[in-house]
């Protein structure tokens, strides 16, 4: 199937991110979200991230202005019905996906490839309460979109051959490599990195080091460009939980339980960068740790 339009659902730190490489891909892309002033900051951001390509050469300011052009915003979901491909990328919870694929139905063309980018709820399941699960299937992009060259593709149970080859000729039209996983919770990526930042909680929770100790430590020791405290600020440590339990729910293994700082953290709405604390204070010039 050619792919000419594409829905994206949710304008949030991920939903922008697709919109701005679809669009520099040369899709025409419409952007939904339910909140005016969240697309009003999406297309902010995708202008401010394309003038920095601009800056360093990635692209021309023509590739910006045709790119930005083909973005089309509604706060209206039900627009999306005639674009060819959807990706679902509102916040990672099950409800709130199902009733937005519900909402979308009556109005899908025959054609449409519905997708999701969660980062670990079931496909299968989310397909099975729609009218076309062989044409339903995870696209999960990593985060930040521009830069990260992985997409997972993920098949639910009857995601049908056809399905996949489009997804996958889309994501080689973005320059992107495209890893294909089993519907299993959280996938790969997750199923490898959440449990590992989980257990970095673990030990900031159990004070075998500080958050300064623990992310210079990996840092340094295991290369990692990020420590994991720094990471799971970065990643939003509401999504950090949500990963967590789907994993301990889904694979009914004690070793997922979710650190019990992790949700104090989440409870009290320090969840990172977005919210300017986490498990470092964002709020002024250079980030300090929270404890």
């Amino acid at each position: 199937m050619d792919i000419k339009a594409i829905g994206i659902v949710g304008a949030g730190q991920m939903g922008n991110g697709i919109a701005h490489v679809m669009s520099l891909a040369g899709y025409d892309v419409l952007l939904n979200d339910v909140s005016e002033d969240a697309l009003t900051a999406a297309m902010s951001l995708m202008t401010k991230n394309m003038d920095r390509q601009v800056s360093r050469g990635k692209i021309t300011g023509e590739d910006q202005a045709a790119a930005l052009a083909r973005i089309k915003t509604t706060k209206t979901l039900t627009d999306l019905g005639q674009t060819d491909l959807i990706i679902e990328a509102a916040t990672e919870r099950e409800a709130v996906k199902q009733a937005i694929f519900e909402d979308l139905l009556p109005h899908l063309q025959p054609h449409t490839i519905l997708t999701s980018n969660t980062s670990s709820i079931s496909i299968t399941r989310l397909a099975s309460r729609t009218d076309r699960p062989e044409k339903f299937m995870g696209f999960h992009f990593m985060n930040p979109v521009p830069v990260m060259q992985l997409v997972e593709l993920i098949r639910g149970i009857a995601t049908d051959e056809a399905t996949f080859k489009t997804c996958k000729s889309v994501v080689d039209r973005l320059g992107k490599t495209a890893a294909s996983a089993e519907d299993f919770p959280a996938f790969i990526v997750n199923r490898i990195l959440m449990p590992m930042i989980n257990e970095a909680v673990y030990t900031l929770y159990e004070g075998v080091g500080s958050v300064q100790s623990i992310d210079s430590s990996m840092k340094l020791g295991a290369n990692h460009p990020m420590g994991p405290l720094e990471l799971a600020d970065f990643i939003g440590l509401d999504t950090c939980l949500a990963i967590m339990n789907v994993l301990h729910d889904g694979l009914a293994d004690t070793k997922y339980r979710p650190c019990p700082l992790l949700t104090k953290y989440v409870e009290a709405g320090w969840l990172g960068r977005k919210t300017q604390r986490g498990f470092y204070d964002y709020r002024g010039e250079t980030p300090v740790p929270t404890r």
